[in-house]
């Protein structure tokens, strides 16, 4: 596993920090611009990311290399995390990030220079899966990528050793009964260490997202987040997609397994199914990151051309 392939003093895009409201909670949100960009109303892309992201964890190369082919892109902290306001802070709830979610789409289709018409959602790993369900409900949406989605969050738990989920459960537990503040686990540890994820790679990808964006990363998640894994399933929701879109996953993934069986037996041919020989933090970097952002930007100059 390489570097990540930008940093933010490489950035060729435009950028400005921005916020909206989710249920009367200020979420901060980042508009990057392509460089030098004309009057024309610009083709857009609403960035979800992962289960415990913030704004340039990991997403930088992606939208740096979005905004070279021309489209706007926004990306935002769910409450409670990064530069969002809410308490607690750490905190995770599929149905609360959903809520934010549709905020943040809202906010961006009502920003000028944008074209409503030409707007796609990216989510990647439990973003991809918010993706998923928000576009079924938008089907005036142009497109959707999910990269590495968490589609099927029962899978996820059956991937993860016996003994490791009963600690999940006793910490979950300990900390739904808590009052006060949180009892918090590591977002990403090294393997074999207690953290809501220790596998596929997923400390060096912190380690290497440090470098990148040249920061500390506050590697901390409350114990009762765990609970919204197992009943959060939202390859359910791809039977009522009505646009185009791009399901990548990745072949050993054993944080977000790809469920690919079930996905290819609804028959929707707005789906297309792609997957690459990876782990789950690989796509984010090289050498799969160019086979990988490539893909995407093929799928998008496609359905962007379609609209």
């Amino acid at each position: 596993m390489e570097t990540l392939r930008h940093s933010p003093a490489d950035l060729t895009c435009d950028s400005e920090r921005t916020g909206f409201y989710s249920q009367g909670v200020w979420c901060g949100a980042t508009l990057h611009r392509p460089a030098n960009a004309g009057h024309d109303a610009l083709p857009a892309i609403l960035m979800l990311h992962g289960w415990g992201g913030v704004q340039d964890a990991l997403t930088v190369s992606y939208y740096e290399e979005f905004t070279r082919a021309g489209f706007m892109v926004m990306t935002f902290d769910y409450r409670g995390w990064g530069e969002s306001a809410g308490v607690p802070r750490q905190t995770i709830s599929a149905p609360q990030r959903m809520r934010d979610a549709d905020a943040a789409l809202a906010f961006l289709k009502s920003l000028p220079g944008i074209d409503p018409s030409r707007i796609v959602l990216w989510g990647t790993s439990f973003g991809g899966g918010h993706a998923v369900d928000l576009a079924a409900d938008h089907p005036e949406l142009a497109g959707l990528i999910a990269q590495v989605p968490m589609l099927d969050g029962m899978a996820a738990v059956r991937a993860v050793p016996f003994l490791r989920l009963m600690q999940f459960l006793i910490y979950a537990i300990a900390d739904m009964l808590k009052l006060g503040r949180p009892i918090y686990i590591p977002v990403v540890s090294e393997p074999g260490a207690l953290s809501s994820m220790d596998r596929d790679d997923a400390y060096k990808a912190l380690m290497l997202a440090e470098v990148s964006v040249g920061r500390k990363y506050n590697n901390r998640v409350a114990a009762r987040s765990l609970m919204t894994m197992g009943p959060y399933r939202p390859f359910k929701r791809l039977k009522d997609i009505k646009i185009p879109t791009l399901l990548l996953g990745a072949t050993e993934d054993t944080v977000a397994p790809f469920v690919e069986t079930a996905i290819r037996k609804l028959n929707n041919s707005y789906l297309t199914v792609a997957t690459i020989k990876a782990n789950h933090f690989e796509p984010y970097f090289e050498p799969f990151f160019s086979d990988v952002v490539s893909r995407q930007l093929s799928f998008l100059k496609e359905i962007v051309r379609q609209s």
